[in-house]
């Protein structure tokens, strides 16, 4: 099963975020558009933190961006004994929003975390509802 090993929080899917979390169940980064202003808003909302409207509306994100800021931590958390160290990530995505993530398929040093290195997402199961958006630089083989 997918939870046999997987000892770190798991997101709780509320109504406001549940779309976002079956997008990446599917493969995708599913984003929200404000109908009024065309404001691209993270995290899922039900209204425009721009313009206060409360037509939103979801869209398939490119899942391409770039590494924003980051910090490695060397002190392991509950359930993320075995990563340390890792880095802790915000990436700016394409669309505009910055997104709180992971960067893999990367040494985790301030030599290959080079910022606004351009990245992209990959989902990883960990359970049957629950896929977590993680990045990579863009290009990398998983």
């Amino acid at each position: 099963t997918f939870l046999a090993d997987y000892r770190k929080p798991i997101p709780q899917p509320t109504p406001e975020t549940q779309p976002f979390w079956d997008g990446t169940k599917a493969g995708e980064l599913r984003l929200q558009r404000c109908d009024a202003c065309s404001n691209v808003i993270f995290p899922p909302r039900p209204f425009c933190p721009k313009c206060a409207s409360r037509s939103v509306s979801w869209f398939k994100a490119s899942g391409k961006g770039k590494l924003w800021s980051y910090v490695i931590n060397h002190r392991p958390a509950p359930g993320f004994e075995q990563d340390a160290p890792y880095a802790i990530a915000v990436v700016k995505l394409d669309e505009g929003p910055n997104l709180m993530t992971s960067i893999f398929d990367c040494p985790q040093t301030p030599e290959a975390l080079q910022l606004d290195m351009p990245v992209e997402v990959v989902f990883d199961a960990i359970s049957d509802a629950i896929s977590l958006p993680k990045f990579r630089p863009a290009g990398a083989q998983r």
